[in-house]
């Protein structure tokens, strides 16, 4: 049937055609500096509780950007374009200090032991739809209940938006109910720039209501599919998308629509820049 992350989801929600651009015609995005950082923020955090619990402080932290840093330029080249100088780097991994500070204001991970990190889930639901993300971290109390983590390094949503929001989590919370018949506990979205905690305790109508929803969203996008029509969305995030000379909306015309439809993928780890760029514009 097709496959959905929550990040394609997202997309389709919040514009068809960007949905389009980025999981049908695979066009290109260029790296940001905020989502970059972001990238990098996620992969320390993760690094940091490989450590033994002691010896995960901040100081800690802040000695495994500079390596973070290093591994994602190796492994997309693209991303050290970003900075002119050595004072813009400077600048920028000050910035990424202070989200690991944010961080560490927020929880104490000498007093945790996560039971996964950066952990792939997947679940095909009766109807053919696949299900798949990375989780950024999960949590089990000696209880047995699950916690579902994700770091921010954007902005928190005002109250309006936090339903919006927490999308994301209860998307995980249904694969993670579907795959092991156990709701879990407790949804949490860790904001580090502004230090504040959204969370959630899902019930099973949460995610039944999260599943039909889901299953609606692929309908219309098997719709758009089958009839090449993918329409834009003029919002205040058009501002931010790379691809305003081929949308409509701005005067551009898509690409030929491609004979052959590649299904969503979900980035991995080491790629997660442009999946970090377009959340924290959503949440802005």
């Amino acid at each position: 049937m097709g496959s959905l992350s929550p990040s394609r989801a997202g997309d389709f929600m919040t514009c068809p055609l960007l949905f389009r651009f980025r999981t049908i015609d695979r066009l290109p995005q260029a790296p940001s500096s905020a989502a970059t950082r972001g990238t990098v923020v996620h992969a320390v955090l993760e690094r940091l509780y490989d450590l033994p619990a002691a010896s995960r402080t901040l100081d800690a932290a802040h000695a495994l950007l500079a390596p973070e840093w290093e591994r994602l330029r190796a492994a997309e080249p693209a991303v050290g374009e970003l900075f002119a100088d050595d004072d813009e780097l400077s600048s920028w991994l000050a910035g990424a200090r202070d989200l690991l500070a944010g961080y560490f204001s927020l929880e104490d991970p000498t007093r945790l032991e996560p039971v996964e990190r950066e952990r792939l889930v997947e679940v095909v639901l009766p109807g053919g739809l696949r299900l798949r993300g990375i989780v950024d971290r999960l949590d089990r109390a000696p209880s047995g209940d699950l916690r579902v983590v994700d770091y921010k390094t954007g902005r928190a949503p005002g109250e309006a938006f936090e339903g919006k929001a927490l999308f994301q989590m209860k998307f995980y919370a249904l694969v993670l109910w579907r795959t092991t018949g156990t709701v879990p506990r407790l949804l949490q979205l860790m904001y580090l720039g502004d230090r504040e905690v959204l969370r959630c305790s899902p019930d099973e109508a949460d995610l039944l209501a999260t599943e039909r929803k889901l299953l609606a969203l692929w309908e219309a996008v098997e719709r758009a599919t089958q009839l090449r029509d993918f329409r834009p969305r003029p919002s205040k995030l058009c501002g931010w998308c790379d691809h305003q000379a081929l949308c409509p909306s701005f005067g551009g015309t898509p690409p030929p629509f491609p004979e052959v439809v590649p299904g969503p993928d979900v980035p991995l780890p080491h790629q997660r820049a442009a999946v970090l760029a377009a959340e924290q514009r959503a949440a802005g």
